[in-house]
């Protein structure tokens, strides 16, 4: 599978799973209704937005880190600025990995999966790990692709721990 750049974040944490791009790629209402709720209000493990208050359904929307159209949390990324200030694609090239910025990322799940993505992006390169974070979030039960963090199937309703 040949990777979008504008889908493949610094961070390790793709794009092409994530809930947020998901949501607005499909122009998924109630999808998006659902994450302006969870990111509004937080949940205990999960990380709240900062000046996430007024969060609406309109500003669930994203088109990739490396696009113009990012969303809102994103466009404060220190991954990002940290990345394209040594002039490295990702955090795959930095010998300083893990480093304070991955310390202190602010959601747990995301957290995990970039400590687990960055060595394998690493070793495999980018298109083979973008080929494994496609094919990694699918329901095992009845193969509906699902997104980075999901607890549950949307289709089946199994439980989920794929990150």
């Amino acid at each position: 599978m040949k990777a979008n750049p504008v889908l493949v974040a610094p961070c390790g944490l793709y794009c092409g799973v994530c809930a947020i791009y998901m949501a607005d790629r499909d122009n998924n209402l109630k999808f998006k209704e659902r994450l302006a709720d969870l990111y509004r209000g937080g949940v205990p493990g999960k990380g709240k937005l900062g000046d996430s208050d007024g969060l609406s359904a309109n500003d669930i929307k994203c088109k990739g880190c490396l696009s113009e159209d990012v969303f809102m949390y994103c466009t404060q990324c220190k991954i990002k600025g940290c990345t394209k200030e040594k002039g490295y694609t990702g955090c795959h090239q930095c010998d300083e990995f893990p480093c304070r910025h991955i310390d202190n990322f602010p959601m747990t799940v995301g957290k995990k999966v970039i400590l687990r993505a960055i060595p394998y992006w690493r070793e495999v390169g980018t298109d083979k790990f973008v080929e494994d974070e496609e094919t990694r979030y699918v329901c095992p039960g009845c193969g509906n692709k699902v997104f980075r963090g999901a607890v549950k199937c949307n289709k089946c309703k199994a439980a989920l721990d794929l990150d």
